[in-house]
């Protein structure tokens, strides 16, 4: 049985050393007082971080106040394309800043997150929320601890799909969801649970809203050291059972996820941003009911995009994220687990 995760404070890992990713120091820094604009700044600008530099910089209620990056031709690149300053070290932004997004690798996610969070500054944390439990519990009471606003990036969530799909949910006895692509190159460092799988773990999790009973899992990996294709299937306490299936090595694209509920069945595509809707419905004059079919188009949002303003709007509102902390500690718990079935443990 899967363990509920532990919300009481966990200690800070021993002998772990700083993430070259960025400098951290001890010295201490005041929390800034909010400006009109909403100063911000993201640590880590590869791939994803540098969305989220961009995004910022498009919007009118706040200030992109500089990249950072253990690389410094990429943070002058992306930097130059923002509009905005390069700072080499956190130090540099710590009391210049209102928030942060950290896009940094899972494993410097403690590192890159404490120096915020402990001044009550609120942090947007690329999922994983940590690369294990000890680093995830503790990330999550620096942000008890100090007031500070934590918003995990299951990006998905925002996704206006899956939102419309929420929606009509009620009381699903089976979920299916299939999250395969082709290789990418960049996401080679992690496996497809961490990677891929997790988003459809997060989802399935808000859509059941009960604990796992119990987690099967196999994998194989095919390209890379890590596994590259997954399958699990997850049985939760009320006696809902999930289905999950990612590749990254798979020469179609597909990203689909299924429900069934007492009286209804429902599929999402996240590529079409279709819903399909089947359900019986009386005919007049017949026996037993027929089953109706509706196809209902989504008006597609960029997820990322909603994912920031959100995080935005929930600093100005001071009000709870929709991903906080410990929604992304249970998914990472739900991945390890899944993790470890794949890997005989």
């Amino acid at each position: 049985m899967v363990s509920a995760v532990e919300t009481a404070p966990a200690p800070s890992p021993e002998g772990v050393q700083a993430p070259s990713i960025v400098e951290v120091s001890s010295t201490l820094y005041p929390v800034v007082t909010m400006s009109d604009k909403l100063r911000v700044a993201v640590i880590g600008v590869g791939y994803l971080g540098r969305f989220h530099a961009l995004i910022y910089s498009r919007m009118p209620d706040v200030e992109l106040v500089c990249v950072v990056d253990a690389d410094p031709d990429r943070a002058a690149a992306v930097a130059a394309e923002a509009g905005c300053p390069v700072c080499r070290r956190i130090d540099d932004v710590v009391g210049r800043v209102d928030a942060v997004s950290i896009v940094v690798p899972t494993t410097a996610h403690l590192h890159a997150a404490e120096p915020f969070l402990s001044r009550g500054i609120p942090v947007l944390l690329e999922k994983p929320i940590a690369g294990d439990l000890v680093e995830g519990a503790e990330i999550v009471r620096l942000a008890q601890a100090h007031g500070a606003a934590l918003q995990i990036g299951h990006v998905e969530r925002f996704n206006a799909g899956v939102m419309a799909l929420a929606q009509r949910i009620h009381a699903p006895v089976y979920i299916e969801a299939q999250r395969m692509g082709g290789f990418v190159e960049r996401a080679t460092d992690v496996d497809v649970v961490s990677d891929l799988m997790i988003h459809d773990i997060d989802i399935i999790l808000s859509l059941v809203g009960t604990r796992i009973a119990a987690i099967a899992a196999v994998g194989a990996s095919v390209l890379t050291e890590h596994v590259d294709i997954a399958s699990a299937r997850l049985e939760f306490e009320n006696g809902a059972v999930a289905n999950v299936v990612a590749s990254r090595v798979s020469d179609k694209t597909t990203r689909r996820i299924r429900v069934f509920q007492p009286g209804r069945y429902l599929s999402l595509d996240f590529l079409d941003q279709t819903i399909d809707i089947a359900e019986p419905r009386t005919a007049l004059g017949a026996t037993r009911p027929e089953i109706a079919r509706e196809r209902i188009p989504v008006e597609p949002i960029k997820p990322l995009d909603r994912e920031l303003a959100e995080f935005v709007s929930c600093i100005r509102q001071r009000r709870p994220p929709l991903v906080d902390g410990h929604t992304g500690l249970k998914a990472l718990e739900v991945a390890l687990e899944v993790r470890a079935k794949i890997a005989g443990e």
